[in-house]
């Protein structure tokens, strides 16, 4: 990455040095008729983030950021210009038949070892980073009751357990109405089911159910499931009452006690760096995400993986128009094929909704500085760090192995972080320049700021400025290492990030491409 800084001059950042267009780094921007240190003169004013031509483009030539072509010029765009939207012509998608499949697998580096956080070991072998009192639904149905119900047991029973962290209300829109047998039910029935048992919940929840939906008890809790504990109550039917609501809200209430006990005798203890289960996900995104906040995680990342950890990354739409950057790194040819599959999964489902790729990028994203779904796409992969790609994850399946894992998801910041969740996330991480206060009730969410204005502004909702690296305060290297040690003080209880103080937690939303009867 080449910084053109000279205290408080015009600032831009070049990526490659195959690159014909920069981007700025002054707050403010530059006026028309700027001079950078080395000589290059703005024709327009060009906004923080955005691209600036280093040379003339003509008409049809190439517009290349971070090594690779972003687009061709629809007119000639001189020397100096601010680069736009709608000067540029999308490539192409990569087509998915001729593909590098681990054809340039990255060497293992050598391990990290004696990094640890405290833990709550469940009985299923993973490793939870908080302990919560988890009470899933089978349908939307019982949402309103059991919103009271756990309302009545913040209030008056978690103070007696003070070693449990929260309770939370798993409730989703799915369990009935639906087409519970068609091609791609298995989707939210998995998710609803694996969110279960995710780690910060003990690895078991309970259930609330009405009794007469499509989507049965038995089927969220894996009554065949050898890993659940089904021994002591774990479920409560609504029509089994039979003296109406106020008998419901103590029935439920009696049920979360029963747990309640149960998880406050728990403690933490110290586990290895390697049970950590770190989900990645960006928002809001700009052109400075892949500059600092996403090359920061994955500087990350790398180091996760060297210390055993599981690490996910995810968002089919946005690795998409980078995909054989990633097929090549596959472990194995296996591994690449998966990833093939997903891509060419989600290809087929955006057609259906006679939609593509393009509508992913947000006004806030182009606003941001990113031109279309080509740059946003190479800025988001970069969170993945250099690391062999293990593992890939469809959409609501639970880990299977430690690794760099793909967990194929859509790009819906909500649909993506319940989808990482199920898939067995502890900890989250979220990079956004734009801003959003998203927060997840069942995990820690450690948010990265791309640009230092942003976590200036907003200094009780970022946790991490990543914009240092922009400005030469911090490098990549040095901003890793810091969430590294984050991310295991946040995992350990010792830090809680701001979205946890201030309890900004967003709904969980099931990912459903099966029909609604």
């Amino acid at each position: 990455m080449q910084l053109i800084e000279h205290a408080d001059s015009p600032r831009y950042i070049r990526l490659n040095e195959r690159d014909n267009v920069v981007i700025v780094v002054n707050d403010q921007g530059v006026p028309a008729g700027t001079e950078f240190p080395d000589g290059l003169v703005t024709v327009d004013f060009v906004p923080q983030s955005h691209k600036v031509t280093l040379e003339d483009i003509p008409e049809g030539g190439e517009v290349i950021r971070y090594g690779q072509v972003i687009g061709y010029a629809l007119q000639p765009i001189p020397r100096g210009s601010w680069v736009k939207e709608d000067q540029l012509r999308m490539p192409t998608a990569p087509p998915l038949d001729s593909l590098p499949l681990s054809t340039d697998v990255p060497a293992a580096e050598a391990p990290l070892q004696g990094y640890t956080f405290e833990g709550y070991r469940n009985a299923d072998g993973t490793v939870g980073t908080r302990n919560i009192l988890g009470i899933t639904t089978t349908v939307q149905c019982v949402t309103g009751v059991l919103d009271h119900a756990v309302k009545r047991i913040k209030d008056e029973l978690l103070p007696k357990y003070p070693n449990v962290d929260d309770v939370v209300a798993l409730t989703h829109s799915y369990g009935c109405g639906v087409a519970i047998t068609a091609t791609d039910a298995y989707i939210p029935i998995r998710t609803v089911r694996n969110l279960a048992r995710n780690p910060n919940l003990g690895g078991e929840a309970l259930v609330i159910s009405l009794g007469c939906e499509k989507l049965q008890a038995g089927q969220v809790m894996h009554e065949n499931d050898s890993s659940v504990d089904l021994s002591e109550p774990w479920l409560y039917r609504l029509q089994d009452s039979s003296h109406g609501f106020i008998e419901m809200i103590e029935q439920i209430m009696e049920l979360a006690e029963t747990r309640l006990k149960k998880l406050d005798q728990r403690r933490r203890e110290t586990v290895p760096a390697s049970e950590l289960i770190l989900g990645m996900q960006c928002g809001g995104s700009d052109a400075f995400s892949g500059i600092t906040a996403n090359p920061a995680l994955g500087y990350a990342s790398d180091l996760l993986l060297r210390a055993g950890a599981t690490v996910m990354f995810s968002e089919v739409t946005e690795v998409r128009d980078a995909i054989y950057l990633l097929t090549s790194r596959a472990q194995t040819r296996e591994v690449a094929q998966e990833l093939v599959r997903e891509m060419d999964w989600y290809d087929r489902y955006l057609a259906k909704g006679e939609a593509d790729r393009s509508a992913n990028t947000t006004p806030g994203n182009k606003k941001g500085g990113l031109s279309n779904i080509v740059e946003k796409s190479l800025g988001s992969i970069v969170k993945s760090g250099s690391s062999a790609i293990n593992g890939v994850l469809g959409p609501g399946e639970r880990f299977k192995q430690k690794g760099l894992i793909f967990c194929a998801t859509p790009a819906s910041d909500f649909v993506c972080g319940t989808l990482q969740l199920a898939a067995g996330m502890n900890l989250h991480v979220f990079t956004t320049g734009r801003g959003t206060p998203y927060g997840l009730a069942m995990a820690p969410v450690v948010k990265v700021s791309t640009r230092t204005e942003l976590a200036q502004r907003w200094p009780d909702l970022i946790d991490i400025d990543a914009g240092r690296i922009a400005t030469g305060r911090a490098s990549i290297e040095e901003l890793g290492w810091e969430l590294f040690h984050y991310y295991l003080d946040v995992a350990s209880g010792k830090k809680q990030t701001w979205a946890e103080r201030h309890k900004l937690y967003n709904d969980i939303t099931l990912f459903n491409p099966a029909p609604i009867t």
